[in-house]
């Protein structure tokens, strides 16, 4: 194994391209099982996921070629239909097959996924909603065996106990344009990652209306046939690079940003005395000292619990206590106990975490335990006095491409080593 040897504290300076966005890549990826034609993808980041997608469909027998940021599949004509837990088990996104493989084949069989270990992540709402559309589903030994001889249009309600799902939305969404009639979603995701899945679709010859609502309405057809798409740009690793430039007190260029995808973050950050000016390419400027705020994670277009760990480590070194509620998943804080270690003053109670902000924080060596927790101690080491290791820098190759290239280029002292 890996880990992220960091000296700090860092000062930023220069400009940092941004990649395609890995939850909008995914999906779609998906989606190329819904023709025999060829679907060309661009702007498709280099990270483990999408290799893992890659991988997958090919297990299902479509042709795959990777040349990044392309990717282009052809699923062809081959039938094979199951998603086997050696691959599904390694990441979450891979469970958005079940609904492209049921559409177009009949039949399905999809492992259980696996993933970050981020709390309680059901597919109960996948579940529900391929079942009204007419699927005969049951669970056995660790799979999802689902089957239909002909799918039908339906409404589906897709509020779970934490809001909106943006898997199970797209799951329903690629199983139902395949469908007999028309399908509505209520509560359906609003991501910009639902509307980039749907821009797609419509252009392999869906018909979907209200993608980036919560009340989705798709007419099926009988057959979607190929499509040239560039993926959007990751509003998540934006997010990111504009903390890492906060923490460091530094100003630096975002270049490919779509900031209608970042209004909440945006809002809360302006709020800390941070400033984000541009369109496509952004300058993030401090003001200074950065402020403590108040968050809460929610669904899209709440604040992204995507970026709830880098503003946990943000709010380390801010003025003043700020509260961090997780609302989303309650029990994402496995990096409160990584960042006290580097001298944070941070307690957590259920799905809350007070931190008290601190002048300075400490290198230490600290453990990822996810993705985004992972960025999050990054982020921090930039910041730290003193040597930062970060071990299990896995988890980052799943989610960031060429994390350490990026920041190397913008000034910051950081190099990969064995564990």
């Amino acid at each position: 194994m890996k880990k992220f040897v960091i000296k700090g504290p860092a000062k930023l300076t220069g400009a940092i391209d941004i990649s395609g966005s890995k939850n909008s890549a995914l999906p779609i990826l998906a989606a190329t099982l819904l023709t025999d034609e060829e679907v060309v993808l661009r702007n498709i980041p280099r990270l483990k996921d999408i290799e893992t997608m890659s991988r997958l469909l090919r297990c299902l027998g479509a042709d795959v070629v990777e040349d990044y940021p392309l990717i282009i599949v052809r699923a062809g004509r081959k039938k094979k239909y199951t998603a086997p837990y050696g691959i599904v088990k390694t990441m979450r996104g891979s469970f958005c097959v079940l609904g492209p493989l049921l559409a177009r084949l009949g039949r399905a069989k999809v492992s259980l996924p696996g993933g970050c270990v981020i709390g309680v992540r059901p597919v109960d709402l996948h579940i529900k909603g391929i079942k009204a559309l007419g699927a005969d589903i049951r669970l056995d030994n660790g799979y999802v065996y689902a089957k239909a001889k002909a799918l039908k249009g339906a409404e589906v309600y897709l509020g779970g106990m934490f809001g909106s799902s943006v898997l199970a939305t797209a799951n329903v969404m690629m199983c139902a344009v395949l469908a007999k009639g028309r399908t509505v979603i209520e509560n359906a995701a609003c991501e910009p990652e639902i509307v980039d899945l749907a821009n797609v679709l419509k252009k392999m010859g869906a018909k979907i209306k209200g993608e980036g609502s919560p009340w989705i309405e798709i007419e099926g057809v009988n057959k979607l046939g190929g499509a040239e798409h560039e993926i959007i740009p990751d509003r998540i690793e934006a997010g990111t690079y504009i903390m890492a430039a906060g923490i460091t007190n530094s100003e630096i260029r975002l270049k490919h940003v779509n900031l209608q995808h970042l209004g909440a973050v945006l809002d809360v950050l302006s709020g800390c005395d941070l400033q984000i000016k541009g369109g496509k390419t952004i300058d993030v400027i401090p003001g200074g000292a950065i402020k403590a705020r108040n968050i809460a994670t929610l669904p899209y277009p709440g604040f992204p619990t995507d970026l709830q760990a880098q503003f946990v480590a943000l709010m380390t070194i801010a003025n003043g206590t700020s509260v961090i509620t997780e609302r989303v998943y309650p029990d994402r804080f496995m990096h409160v106990p990584e960042l006290n270690r580097m001298g944070a003053n941070i307690k957590r109670e259920g799905p809350y975490c007070v931190v008290q902000g601190v002048k300075e924080l400490i290198g230490a060596p600290v453990m990822a335990s996810d993705l985004r927790a992972s960025a999050a101690l990054v982020i921090a080491g930039l910041a730290a006095k003193g040597k930062t290791e970060v071990h299990r820098i896995y988890h980052l190759e799943r989610g960031y491409e060429n994390m350490i290239e990026k920041l190397r280029s913008v000034g910051a002292d950081i190099s990969e080593a064995k564990e």
